[in-house]
């Protein structure tokens, strides 16, 4: 297990990443220039904020995950692929970690069930054993589990967005072939924390407490029905070796398909010390 040291205004904090071998962070990206928002109804902000809700009233979807690190000229990417279930609010990915530095042969991949203050974690390695999943209570974490499995929770990524501020309409753009609308700005956490529904609150709040600020900028692609169909964040901490740049991208599709999960029974769950 990969420890990262996140400081914030001159403390330092301890997130444990979730992922063995791999730092679970990621680079920035750039963008075109943004336009007014001319579409009809306006309310750019308010379309932004409520996106949460639109994936509710959606039921479920397929997703896709991505996260890539950049820090001292290193870049990591992570990527995932799964569903969620929104209105359980609950989620299965599996997320496949790239080689370590050393080249050595590449992890298994990691099974990943996301539900409210918790991440369960399947072939976690670091002499877990192969039938044992991991729990870890995500409102410990001092990231929110925003960054710490590889992956960011699809609807902890939209409750995110509740803090929106700054928001530019971009324009009309596609995303797995439909159309979209485009827009960007940034998120407070500590504002998206006092905003969210109850079973994200607790881990948006230790997240505000975490990031070396508590802005995050966004790029998100809602389409007609106010759905999240893709959005990006862009986070940043520091650590022993510098700046860490972290770049989070979620896209859903195939809404309404169903997703089928069970979270493991106690008697499943290792109980023992997790190597780092």
């Amino acid at each position: 297990m990969v420890v990262q040291q996140h400081r914030r205004r001159g403390g330092a904090l301890v997130v444990a990443a979730a992922v063995a071998g791999v730092m679970a962070t990621s680079g920035c990206s750039g963008g075109t220039g943004a336009v007014a928002d001319d579409r009809p109804g306006g309310g750019r902000t308010d379309r932004v904020r409520t996106a949460a809700d639109a994936l509710v009233a959606a039921g479920s979807a397929r997703a896709r995950t991505s996260m890539e690190t950049a820090t001292g000229g290193t870049r990591v990417t992570i990527q995932g692929e799964g569903g969620y279930d929104f209105r359980r609010r609950m989620g299965r990915l599996t997320v496949v970690l790239p080689k370590d530095p050393a080249g050595a042969d590449e992890h298994r991949p990691v099974t990943e069930l996301m539900a409210p203050g918790a991440l369960y974690m399947k072939n976690r390695g670091a002499g877990v054993p192969a039938d044992k999943w991991v729990r870890i209570d995500t409102t410990t974490l001092a990231d929110g589990n925003l960054v710490t499995g590889g992956a960011t929770d699809p609807l902890a990524a939209a409750e995110l967005l509740r803090g929106a501020r700054d928001v530019t309409y971009v324009g009309e753009e596609s995303v797995a072939g439909e159309t979209v609308h485009h827009y960007r700005g940034s998120t407070d956490i500590g504002r998206a924390a006092r905003a969210a529904e109850p079973h994200a609150r607790a881990s948006l709040a230790a997240a505000a407490k975490g990031f070396a600020t508590d802005t995050v900028p966004f790029d998100v692609y809602l389409d007609e029905q106010g759905r999240l169909r893709k959005v990006r964040h862009r986070f940043s901490f520091a650590n022993a070796t510098g700046t860490v740049a972290v770049t989070s991208t979620t896209v859903l599709y195939d809404f309404g398909t169903p997703v089928t999960m069970v979270l493991p029974d106690r008697r499943d769950i290792y109980a023992g010390r997790i190597g780092t």
